[in-house]
């Protein structure tokens, strides 16, 4: 699931080197944090959210063929 998110995230991107993904999985719960630069976060969200709900459909379809559950958090990557 880390897999696919990355591999939409960064072709979305401008900045595709600044995308980082990070995946935890506790039971039946995968939970996916996707971090990218500032000037990314309108292009991956969308209008009205529209690009970030679709990637979290296909999260969640991915991690029902699994049996189990998908959560994702779209966070701003803190400058260094």
């Amino acid at each position: 699931m880390k897999e696919l998110v990355e591999y939409i995230a960064t072709s979305l991107a401008d900045h595709p080197e600044q995308v980082k993904v990070k995946e935890r999985e506790r039971a039946n719960t995968v939970s996916v944090e996707l971090s990218l630069s500032a000037e990314d976060m309108g292009r991956l969200i969308g209008r009205q959210g529209r690009v970030a709900n679709a990637l979290r459909l296909l999260l969640k379809v991915a991690a029902a063929k699994q049996g189990k559950q998908a959560i994702l958090d779209i966070t701003e990557q803190q400058p260094h």
